[in-house]
């Protein structure tokens, strides 16, 4: 790769403009952060504060080992991290620190539910200079890897200037972003370029990050690793999923459509064609959106009253067959809500929002129809398509009561869909030899990590 020297004028500049962009924006960003209520965030962590005594009394601490940071933007990054996280701990027989990372609170939750009784989770800092020495100063990682892409040019700056390996792994770089960024590539080439490495799902993602500026020897396709992450199980014996059915009082004994990740528009195309007799449960992708959409079904559906999932958090339970309707508002529940469906629609393939992910249901041996804007997902979609395993239709109503009518149909497009989940996992161990590999020079080392492959910026 081409090397970068290092322009002390350089973090100034960036955080000068962070700061005007965010002077500018604030109108829309503060709008939005009390529309929702996020404003009611770790402001500490996202300016680099480590609290006192987060980096102690977890798994691997003390031993030896590295430390590994992760960084995942939110839930559905946080969820392919499972998997991986469990195969360092047994390549590394628990001799090592995992830090996990995120930036949205939902993601912050999920890390804390998956991860929070054994290893580090903590908010990933803003991108300015002070947030992310402070951050780094404190963490002092052996090595950082992010999921899918992530990259913000003041910390992949500092963590080369501190010859702390950062890479990708399960790399995207879509047509839409790519295009984007090739706008600024000026601006953004130094980050691609400074790479130690990048793990990508496909041939198309490595010919754009090398496009990006990545130096082509570090660049290499792994596959994605939520195609091992969609574990292949059983669903009827899926934890948890018979109390969801109980406590929101779904009649077992009738056909429900469950509607995965909706966006904007959806829910009332999907509620208006809904199948006469066939309960319908919607799983909105934001939590934000959770009281609109309920108004939105009430309005369509005047005489059906909607069964939301948090009228039922606390162990209360409704009688089955008292409605139709139902609406996950919680998070961390939709592989249950997918085990206890007779057909899956994944949303946000309606409208141009680019799709949401179809691998979670398939693996679960359902019956999945997604809508023809799947772009983000191409992939993952493209797989299932070649191998009968999903519908694509722009009428998903029309298309579930086809497939609750011919069981048969329901189960072959079930059966394909799964098996292709199995033709496609192994990606995780991939990702976990690669670690290992960037490490060993850094492990074996009696140097500091901070003073290892150091390079002039």
């Amino acid at each position: 790769s081409v090397p970068f020297s290092y322009n002390p004028a350089m973090p100034l500049l960036r955080d000068i403009v962070y700061s005007v962009a965010a002077v500018l924006s604030s109108p829309v960003w503060g709008y939005h952060l009390l529309r929702t209520g996020k404003w009611r965030t770790d402001w500490a962590g996202r300016f680099g504060k480590v609290p006192a005594g987060a980096l102690n009394g977890r798994a691997g601490e003390a031993q030896g080992g590295p430390t590994i940071m992760i960084h995942a933007v939110s839930v559905g990054e946080i969820n392919a991290t499972r998997l991986l996280v469990r195969q360092l701990e047994e390549a590394f027989e628990g001799k090592c620190r995992l830090v996990i990372t995120a930036t949205t609170n939902t993601g912050i939750a999920r890390a804390t539910e998956l991860y929070g009784d054994r290893h580090i989770v903590l908010r990933y800092p803003l991108d300015f200079t002070l947030s992310v020495r402070r951050f780094l100063d404190a963490v002092k990682p052996d090595l950082v890897a992010l999921m899918e892409l992530e990259l913000w040019p003041t910390f992949v700056q500092e963590c080369d200037r501190r010859g702390i390996p950062i890479g990708v792994i399960n790399g995207r770089l879509s047509e839409r972003s790519y295009k984007r960024y090739r706008l600024i590539r000026a601006l953004v080439r130094p980050s691609f370029a400074r790479l130690k490495f990048a793990a990508v799902q496909t041939k198309d993602y490595a010919e754009r990050f090398i496009g990006m500026g990545t130096d082509p020897s570090r660049v290499q396709v792994t596959d994605s690793m939520k195609w091992d992450t969609a574990s292949v199980a059983d669903a009827a014996a899926m934890p948890g999923a018979s109390e969801l059915a109980v406590a929101m009082g779904i009649d077992r004994s009738r056909p429900l459509i469950v509607c995965g990740s909706t966006g904007p528009g959806e829910e009332e195309l999907l509620v208006a064609a809904r199948p006469q007799g066939v309960q319908l449960m919607i799983v909105p992708r934001k939590p934000e959106r959770f009281n609109e959409v309920a108004a939105t079904m009430q309005n369509l559906e005047p005489s059906q009253s909607i069964v939301r999932r948090t009228e039922h958090a606390d162990g209360t339970t409704r009688s089955p067959g008292g409605s139709e309707l139902f609406l996950l508002d919680t998070m961390g529940e939709l592989r249950k809500a997918y085990a206890l469906a007779d057909v899956v629609i994944v949303g946000r393939s309606f409208i141009d929002l680019y799709g949401s992910d179809p691998m979670e249901p398939a693996a679960l041996a359902k019956p999945v129809i997604i809508g023809p804007r799947y772009g983000d997902f191409r992939d993952a979609v493209e797989t299932l398509k070649a191998a009968e395993g999903i519908l694509i239709t722009d009428k998903p109503c029309e298309a579930a009561s086809g497939l609750l009518a011919d069981r048969d149909a329901a189960r072959r497009l079930a059966d394909n869909g799964q098996k292709a989940i199995l033709s496609r996992q192994g990606a995780t161990a991939r990702h976990v030899k690669l670690i290992r590999d960037v490490l060993r020079p850094e492990v074996n080392s009696a140097a500091p990590a901070a003073t290892m492959n150091r390079r002039e910026d």
